[in-house]
């Protein structure tokens, strides 16, 4: 098949920005890796967005609150796609993420398609999960495919952990199976105890969670949650952790042990992964991989860890390029998602086009 290029957007559960990746694919294959780049979310809007998810499970889908939001999230990603620079046949917009209920029958992710398409004049590939879901399935993870065409060459098996707000983890089997689930937490309730107890908006660097000691009895409390003991597939909201962490007693620790706490909580669920065997190596994605605290927690408990840079991969622009990659998927009518990895009853097609005319 003939290759195609690809922008790919990616807006993570983090609320930090927008990830923008060019690439050519022709949706099974991965050619060239073009350029990337991250613009951050001003205060306000990252404010705003966080709002939306407090206030998400209340809200009509044409509600004005969310329209005006999506605008500004929609202009930063029009201005994402043109700082790129190069030609495109296709971009890939995920959007904004604001309620995540599959066991409801509902996923919703927020950004004007239409409107990018018109403002850029290329074709928009958009709502890559709700197939999924209307289809029994859990909506996530969908980076699978695209982990699996990066891999192609590696060692089976070979886990790829993404950590972003939420952690999931692809598992590629020596038989090309995939089997796949978010984990856990990921960045999400580390990022919100350093913007209350750290003055940032993360613990960068491990600058709080370096410094502290794990409460055993609170971890315990964490790890207690019914979601860690759940078979795979399974997927997360940003904040389905919420009760479990405000019943855990972490808020009566000193800043630096609940974030140490809370990196023991996010490793420890991944190392709980139903995994079918142990991978050979995990490669690690998102933010959370440059939290030096993290990385050795997950070293300490998965053995041998490492970022996906050591693939010749680019972490920061990963997620941005699966989008692009699932972009050309949905063009040419290819599965999103498989059995193994959301749990829906057979691959399956997904995504909805935005013309520019």
């Amino acid at each position: 098949m003939e290759m195609l290029r690809a922008i790919g957007l990616m807006s993570g559960t983090s609320l930090d920005g927008v990830d923008a990746a060019w690439l050519e694919t022709d949706g099974e294959h991965v050619g060239r890796l073009g350029p990337s780049l991250t613009l951050p979310y001003d205060a306000a809007l990252r404010a705003d967005l966080r709002g939306l998810l407090d206030r998400a499970p209340g809200l009509a889908r044409d509600d004005a609150a969310v329209a005006e939001v999506a605008a500004r999230l929609t202009a930063r990603h029009i201005e994402a796609v043109r700082a790129i620079g190069l030609a495109a046949d296709i971009v890939g917009l995920h959007g904004q993420t604001i309620l995540h209920r599959p066991e409801l029958g509902l996923t919703w992710q927020i950004g004007d398609a239409a409107l990018l398409a018109r403002a850029t004049g290329i074709r928009v590939a958009w709502d890559f999960r709700t197939a999924d879901v209307a289809a029994g399935g859990e909506g996530a993870p969908l980076a699978p495919v695209y982990h699996a065409a990066l891999a192609a060459p590696l060692p089976r098996p070979v886990a790829v952990l993404n950590i972003g707000g939420v952690a999931n983890v692809t598992w590629i089997g020596p038989d090309d199976s995939l089997r796949a689930c978010d984990t856990g937490p990921g960045n999400g309730p580390l990022d919100d105890w350093a913007a209350r107890h750290g003055n940032s908006d993360c613990d960068r660097d491990g600058a709080l969670s370096a410094h502290g000691r794990v409460d055993k009895a609170v971890l315990a409390r964490l790890l207690a949650d019914p979601y860690l003991a759940r078979p795979m597939p399974k997927s997360l909201d940003r904040l389905d952790f919420g009760a479990c962490l405000a019943a855990s007693g972490v808020e009566g620790l000193a800043a630096v042990d609940g974030a140490a706490t809370l990196v023991a909580f996010i490793a420890e669920a991944v190392a709980r992964a139903p995994l079918p065997a142990a991978p050979r190596r995990w490669l690690v994605c998102g933010g959370g991989r440059h939290n030096p605290s993290l990385m050795a927690a997950l070293s300490e408990r998965l053995g041998a860890v490492a970022p996906v840079e050591a693939a010749g991969w680019d972490g920061d622009a990963l997620e941005a390029q699966c989008f692009g990659f699932l972009a050309v998927r949905v063009l040419r009518g290819l599965p999103l998602s498989f059995p193994g990895t959301t749990g829906v009853q057979r691959p399956l097609p997904g995504g909805r086009l935005a013309e520019p005319a």
